[in-house]
């Protein structure tokens, strides 16, 4: 079992930044993958954002690409979100996710097998 929990997240004007953390503890998978998405009020949840074990290989959702940066500190089971140049339309719930497999599929909701509960980012306009 992996437990995953959020934090960082919160209210910010539009053009605002905020970073977003997530750690991870209990049976981690060595050399896992750590994914970003966000669910809007009665939209379905969206790919955002994933990071290979090594942080080599990453990968981004056009609407985020340059705006958003992912990492992770393997020491401290920590993946970040670094959310820059934020709109309005990026608000939503962010949730992280992990992957206890090889780097493939990481923008599919079902790569992933465990969940964090969430954090809220509201971006005002």
């Amino acid at each position: 079992q992996v437990q995953l929990v959020e934090s960082g997240g919160g209210l910010v004007q539009a053009g605002g930044s905020l970073r977003l953390s997530c750690v991870a503890s209990g049976r981690t998978v060595s050399r896992y993958a750590m994914g970003w998405f966000r669910q809007a009020p009665g939209k379905e949840r969206e790919f955002v954002a994933a990071i290979n074990w090594s942080g080599g290989s990453t990968d981004y959702a056009d609407s985020v690409k340059g705006r958003f940066t992912i990492s992770r500190d393997n020491a401290k089971n920590t993946a970040y979100l670094q959310m820059n140049s934020l709109k309005p339309e990026d608000t939503a719930v962010y949730y992280c996710a992990h992957r206890g497999g090889i780097y493939r599929y990481v923008t599919e909701v079902n790569a992933y097998d465990s969940w964090g509960q969430g954090t809220q980012v509201t971006v005002s306009s």
